[in-house]
């Protein structure tokens, strides 16, 4: 008979704990949170040292039925939800339901789910931490303060459904600044030269580089033709060869936000789906005979740090599998990436190196093999030894003139046999050396390329560069970006075009009034010092009704200043010179998660909705009689379909062209990779690079 019940928060958790622990333990889930503030009011008595009125939450009446049932059977309850404040919160209202006594050792916690790590951490129970608990209250209520004060006065002045929020202010006021950036932009004219070089048969490149020994920037045509008489018929000689080695040091292991970065650049996954999936391979997967098995660590955290057993274990697997010289003498420390960095947990890894993803591959689902993959790489490589790269700088004279070209090549690769962190751009970086050259020597010239260029604006913000951004800001935690870029689009402050994020009228509106009477909220600083703060109740040496205290006093007097000089301000859709086919009358321009939409200007009465066609002007390929128009999926995912659907129901991801295949004169479509875009056609294996305009204007 089991004599003790262990309640974690998912089923899918319970499941692989419960074959862990055997049968004098019964696992069952909570299904998350049991309570939480009502939605129906504030749930926050402010003048009574802001006491927070929880109640259960809807619908979970009979999982809590079932845990009290099956509490009462046993000797021992034992609260194993996450290693977080969220974590640590839910045991608390687990303990507050079930009347278990909070100074007993009833939190269990463990920052794997293997068998070892789980037994481990049942020997060494803890009281739950109320530190940690007032923490996450303090958040709660302070988001809830925020919202629920802020909301009702936006619904007032503004219109219903709009909301306000600590994080997602600041986030949707990067994207807006942003915008503006851009708008204000001036593109300023600048030029290169590049000499086309050859010696011994082995082409190479040369950038102008100074004239007269002066760097000279060439800001206009009439800069470059000066060089270009500075020149004159010199040949190009050998002035001076530099050459020497370079380390390359492995990327850290992931933590949150890293993780969050390159999994939308090399698996181009949301935020939000990047964290469901880490979840289901941190709670467990079945791996046949082995049983059910937690893959990674746990995935929200802000900590490089690694334990040392699991260092030992890479250590070994990286001398046996690629040798001594692939493993350093001492192994790697990271550091903290920032000091708001909590350093609660380690670094998100694999829970056993052994299991490399070729292995794990045939029980894994796609989505769960990119992302497992991407993290056993990243950890393997975090702890091998650097790269060894042989550079070579090369100044040759012409004249008056000094061009320079560099190159490297790879001289050990180290941690690069395994894993190269990515960039936001999508470019690789690639190694090309230069021939043997030596000073005096004359190169061979077969051409100069004078070029245009014009400065380019900030790139507007991916999901991953906002994520790094609002982590380099000490904004929010790892917990909070996820849910934070899903909300600003919900809310339909900002939308997402070509995998950027825009701001909508909407957002914009609501961040002007945000700015005129709680400025505060939108600062970064003032942001950032507020999680620095419930880190320190975290750490128990901040009282958490003080931190509360301290905001709402000046928040409180904003709220009554709003209140008296907000002005009412009515939004007015734009009316297109489309008519609603159902009620006739004009469709209204709408904005949506996934961009703007037409709606019929009855609503509700006509609740008559219609995308907004973008003809691409490309002729359909199956029926010729109509026309390719860009379409989004349910998912915001831009494909292309024929106009005359559903009489015809030609569709493609990739981009129609109208220019024919020179071999079998079927349609070319655009193919995107990292390194630019490829016409590929449908028919045969023909296909030709063309220049990626954004990544031509950014050379």
């Amino acid at each position: 008979m089991a004599d003790s019940l262990v309640i974690v928060e998912s089923p899918a958790k319970a499941k692989t704990i419960g074959k862990y622990l055997g049968s004098k333990y019964i696992v069952k889930a909570s299904m998350g949170h049991i309570r939480d503030l009502p939605k129906s009011q504030i749930g926050v008595e402010v003048d009574n040292n802001f006491n927070p009125k929880y109640i259960t939450i809807r619908g979970k009446g009979s999982v809590l039925k079932e845990l009290k049932d099956a509490s009462k059977k046993v000797k021992n309850v034992y609260l194993a939800a996450d290693p977080d404040r969220e974590g640590e919160a839910i045991a608390w209202h687990l303990a507050h339901y079930l009347e278990l006594n909070e100074k007993d050792t009833c939190r269990v916690v463990f920052n794997e789910i293997t068998k070892q790590a789980v037994k481990d951490a049942f020997k060494n129970p803890r009281k739950i931490n109320l530190d940690l608990v007032n923490a996450q209250q303090a958040r709660r209520i302070l988001d809830r303060l925020v919202g629920y004060k802020i909301s009702p006065l936006l619904w007032k002045k503004v219109k219903k459904g709009l909301s306000a929020g600590r994080v997602q202010s600041v986030a949707v006021k990067l994207i807006i600044d942003r915008e503006n950036e851009i708008d204000a932009f001036v593109p300023e004219e600048y030029w290169s030269i590049t000499a086309k070089l050859n010696h011994g048969g082995v082409a190479f490149d040369a950038k102008y580089y100074s004239v007269d020994g002066q760097k000279r920037e060439l800001g206009k045509e009439a800069d470059v033709q000066e060089v270009l008489q500075a020149m004159g018929e010199s040949p190009f000689t050998v002035a001076e060869v530099k050459e020497k080695e370079r380390l390359r040091n492995p990327a850290p292991p992931f933590i949150t936000s890293s993780l969050q970065q390159e999994a939308a650049r090399k698996n181009g996954f949301r935020a939000s789906k990047t964290m469901s999936v880490a979840q289901q391979l941190y709670e467990g997967v079945e791996l046949g005979k082995e049983g059910t098995v937690g893959l990674i660590t746990y995935m929200r955290t802000d900590s490089t740090r690694i334990s040392p057993v699991a260092q030992e274990e890479a250590k070994e697997y990286i001398v046996e599998k690629y040798g001594p010289n692939y493993s350093p003498e001492q192994p790697r420390v990271y550091t903290k990436k920032n000091s708001n960095a909590q350093d609660a947990h380690e670094a998100i890894r694999p829970t056993s190196i052994l299991r490399d993803p070729e292995t794990m591959k045939p029980f894994l689902s796609r989505d769960q093999f990119r992302l497992y993959k991407l993290v056993w790489e990243r950890f393997v490589s975090s702890q091998m030894s650097s790269a060894i790269l042989d550079t070579m700088t090369v100044d040759l004279a012409s004249g008056k003139t000094v061009f320079r070209a560099t190159g490297s090549k790879v001289k050990f690769a180290g941690f690069m046999k395994v894993y190269v962190e990515g960039n936001d751009d999508g470019t690789v970086e690639e190694y090309k050396f230069l021939p043997q050259l030596a000073a005096g020597d004359v190169v061979q010239t077969d051409g100069l390329e004078p070029k245009q260029h014009f400065t380019q604006p900030p790139p507007r913000y991916s999901e991953s560069r906002l994520v790094r951004t609002l982590e380099e800001l000490g904004i929010g935690r790892p917990s909070t970006y996820a849910p934070t870029l899903e909300t600003i689009q919900k809310r339909g402050y900002v939308a997402i075009e070509e995998k950027k994020f825009m701001p909508t009228e909407l957002g914009d509106l609501v961040i002007q009034l945000m700015e005129e009477f709680f400025p505060e909220i939108l600062n970064a600083e003032f942001t950032a010092n507020m999680e620095d703060n419930l880190d320190h109740v975290e750490e128990g040496t901040e009282d958490w009704v003080k931190v509360l205290a301290n905001f709402y006093e000046s928040f409180e007097k904003r709220l009554e200043v709003a209140e008296e000089e907000m002005k009412e301000i009515e939004i007015q859709d734009e009316v297109s010179d489309e008519i609603c086919e159902k009620c006739g009358r004009h469709l209204v321009y709408k904005m949506g998660r996934f961009g703007k939409f037409l709606a019929c200007s009855g609503f509700p009465e006509c609740r008559n909705t219609k995308p907004i066609v973008k003809d691409i002007g490309v002729a359909c390929p199956k029926c010729g009689d109509g026309h390719i128009i860009e379409r989004r999926s349910k998912k915001g995912r831009i494909f292309y379909g024929c106009d005359q659907y559903p009489g015809c129901d030609y569709v493609s991801w990739d981009k129609p062209t109208d220019k024919p295949c020179p071999n079998c004169e079927a349609m070319l479509v655009e193919k995107r990779n990292r390194s630019g875009v490829k016409l590929q056609c449908v028919s045969c294996d023909y296909s030709e690079e063309v220049p990626d305009e954004d990544q031509e204007e950014q050379a």
